[in-house]
């Protein structure tokens, strides 16, 4: 079984190991599939497993972990880092603790390690689903929503709190109201999507950044094939003889980021875990510094709305798109 390190969040605590699996398929479903691949990624190592209220895997991975402490997998739901996420629906300073509790409900667990906002929107209170109607777009109220959150971590119900898809922009309004400043913000980031701007801003700011869609997301609603059939990737994967996901897994490993990669092949889940012994080279790293195509997968255009609070995606995303 492989160790994977971890990354501290600024606290004596365990911190949050570098290589997670997500748990994220469109349409958002259950299944017995996902449940199966999350204990052969528990058998072989992995302890970092992302979840959310809108994925509809919070089930299934919360019977996983009990699965795998019943096998001797694993001694206890502590050695697990365990991600869920706050649907905007319930991004309302009324509905945050609720909410949560309803996770840890789902996922039969006392606490999460993270809590993040899905994304810097709220929705009229109704059902976690996509697509929904531009009219229950609503203002977020970031001040109470994150003074919730904040509750949240100092009740123990969460290790630490984040956000996801938040800009510069977005992160520097939450850190004027925050008491507790957000130890996470988990984004897009792949070779052809580098958050060069954000990554800094937020290593500047003590805010750890995780990486989503570390291959692009292909096969989703949303994604691109474009990473996976990058000429640049490919000679560098043919090179040193590994895979196209391993070089990217590796890039997004070696910028001091974590990452969450979904795959529900058992073959692949072994292989995405296999990048903690051995480095690209400087030109390799240079090569893919130099990849000039930057192209954004998931716009959140379901967001823009004349009538609601982002009228245009460079509203939404402050310019970083």
């Amino acid at each position: 079984m492989r160790s994977i390190p971890e990354i501290s969040l600024g606290s004596t605590v365990r911190g949050i190991p570098s290589i997670g699996m997500g748990t994220a398929v469109y349409p958002f479903t259950a299944s017995e599939t996902m449940k199966s691949a999350i204990l052969h990624a528990i058998k072989l190592g992995y302890r970092h497993f992302d979840s959310a209220a809108l994925y509809d895997s919070e089930q299934p991975l919360g019977e996983s972990i009990k699965e795998a402490q019943s096998l001797g997998l694993i001694k206890s739901r502590d050695e697990l880092f365990i991600t869920s996420k706050l649907w905007c629906t319930d991004v309302h300073h009324d509905r945050v603790l609720p909410a949560l509790k309803k996770t840890l409900q789902n996922l039969q667990l006392e606490y999460l390690d993270l809590y993040l906002i899905h994304l810097p929107a709220s929705l009229k209170p109704g059902e976690h689903e996509v697509p929904f109607n531009k009219e229950d777009i609503l203002p977020m109220d970031i001040k109470s929503v994150w003074e919730s959150m904040e509750k949240c971590q100092q009740l123990g119900l969460t290790r630490f709190i984040g956000v996801s898809n938040f800009s510069c922009k977005k992160l520097q309004e939450l850190l004027a109201v925050a008491k507790i400043p957000p130890a996470v913000n988990q984004v897009e980031m792949n070779p052809l999507w580098q958050q060069k701007k954000l990554r800094k801003f937020c290593k500047e700011n003590g805010i750890h950044v995780t990486a989503y869609s570390p291959l692009g997301a292909k096969g989703t609603n949303w994604g691109t094939n474009s990473v996976m059939e990058c000429e640049v990737l490919k000679e560098i994967a043919e090179a040193r003889g590994k895979t196209i996901a391993q070089v990217c897994l590796r890039w997004v490993y070696e910028q001091g980021v974590s990452v969450v990669v979904k795959s529900f092949n058992k073959e692949r889940i072994k292989e995405n875990f296999e990048i903690v012994d051995w480095m690209l080279s400087q030109e390799d790293l240079q090569r893919i510094d130099g990849i000039l195509l930057q192209q954004k997968g998931l716009t959140a255009v379901e967001f823009i709305s004349e009538e609601g609070p982002y009228k245009s995606l460079d509203e939404f995303w402050d310019g970083e798109i």
